[in-house]
């Protein structure tokens, strides 16, 4: 007997499929992404004073924040895993 109507949520799927059961690795880039990008590159271009410590800031603050979002709210543990990996990044880059 085939069966046609699989209830059984495979490690696979708890990993990488979002609640309507598509795969989900890769999303549309949302405010903090976005904002974070673009205060990095800026600080690449302003790369002294005061401004460039903000946009230091900001870009810190803006990915902590995208990094918080994934790990509590992510749609798969995939999407929670990488926001917890980012999160470890981020705080061992400012501790060492």
């Amino acid at each position: 007997m085939e069966n046609t109507g699989n209830t059984e949520n495979t490690l696979f799927d708890k990993i990488f499929r979002d609640s309507n059961g598509k795969i989900v690795l890769a999303q549309p880039p949302n405010p903090p992404l976005i904002l974070w990008a673009v205060a990095s590159l800026l600080s690449l271009i302003l790369t002294t004073g005061k401004i460039n410590t903000v946009l230091d800031v900001l870009a810190d603050g803006s990915l902590f924040t995208w990094a918080w979002l994934e790990l509590f709210d992510g749609v798969n543990y995939f999407r929670r895993a990488l926001g917890l990996a980012v999160f470890i990044v981020i705080i061992a880059s400012k501790i060492l």
